[in-house]
C-alpha cells in the first residue's frame, strides 16, 4: 500500500451570504432586489425559467442599500417561473441565485 502526502488544509470562510434581499411588497406588479451585503456587486444579470415575461436590462453595477425594481409578469407566476441573478463580487468570483415567487 503507498503512502500518500495529504493535500493542504486552506482556510476559507464556510459559507458566502447571498448580498440580496428579495422583496415582494409590490408582488405581482414588480419585484425589488435590494443589496443588502457589504460589497459592490457587479455584472448583476437576470434571466427567467419558464414563461414568465422580463424587460432585459444590461449588466448592473449594485452599491450596499441600492436596489433595482424588476417587472415580471406570467400566469401562475410562482408555479410557471423561477427567476436567476447572476453576479460577481469584488474578486471576480461568480454567483447565481435562484428565487422562487
Amino acid at each position: 500500500m503507498a503512502l500518500t502526502t495529504p493535500l493542504p488544509i486552506v482556510s476559507r470562510p464556510l459559507a458566502y451570504r447571498v448580498p440580496f434581499r428579495f422583496d415582494r411588497t409590490d408582488a405581482p406588479r414588480s419585484y425589488a432586489l435590494v443589496n443588502t451585503g457589504d460589497e459592490v456587486v457587479r455584472g448583476l444579470s437576470f434571466s427567467l425559467l419558464g414563461a414568465g415575461v422580463m424587460r432585459a436590462t444590461p449588466p448592473l453595477l449594485l452599491a450596499p442599500g441600492q436596489l433595482v425594481r424588476l417587472r415580471i409578469r406570467a400566469e401562475n407566476l410562482p408555479v410557471s417561473t423561477v427567476l436567476v441573478v447572476r453576479w460577481f463580487r469584488p474578486d471576480d468570483d461568480e454567483f447565481l441565485w435562484r428565487v422562487s415567487f
